[in-house]
């Protein structure tokens, strides 16, 4: 048994080169085909008339997005907070399949304090190309608010 190992640890890079060509050849030969297969696919297609911009945009979806937003916010606020908002978001970003990341500000008064701070509101409406339901806060999912400091 230790003859083996000598003779194992003297062909040890041998080893590891033949490894590392091992590897190299299963992933060019069997993992990246597969995964081009799946690329190719339309697993991944969200087929929607929403195709969304990476520039900020104000049109009357983003402005309903920002509707529920704040109405989300208000509706988790203290009791002993006054809420008021702005009229407009700083920005808001059509991310597509009518999903909106809204960037704004809320004025909050606590214990007579005023103070601004800034929030950011990810939501989704749900019932995607079929606009009927737009008002209702039911047809839409808020994602996640953050930075609300």
């Amino acid at each position: 048994m230790s003859s083996l190992i000598e003779k194992l640890k003297k062909y040890r890079i041998l080893l590891l080169m033949a490894g590392l060509l091992g590897l190299s050849i299963s992933q060019q030969k069997l993992i990246m085909p597969f995964v081009y297969d799946v690329i190719k696919s339309d697993l991944f297609l969200i087929d929607s008339k929403d195709k969304g911009s990476n520039l900020p945009v104000s049109t009357s979806l983003s402005n309903l997005a920002f509707m529920h937003c704040n109405n989300y916010i208000k509706s988790k606020a203290p009791p002993n907070e006054s809420i008021s908002f702005t009229e407009k978001p700083l920005k808001a970003w059509d991310i597509g399949n009518y999903e909106y990341v809204i960037n704004a500000e809320i004025n909050v008064t606590s214990n007579a304090v005023p103070t601004t701070k800034k929030y950011t509101c990810r939501i989704v409406y749900d019932n995607g190309d079929n606009q009927e339901g737009l008002l209702d806060i039911e047809n839409w999912s808020i994602v996640g608010v953050s930075n609300l400091q």
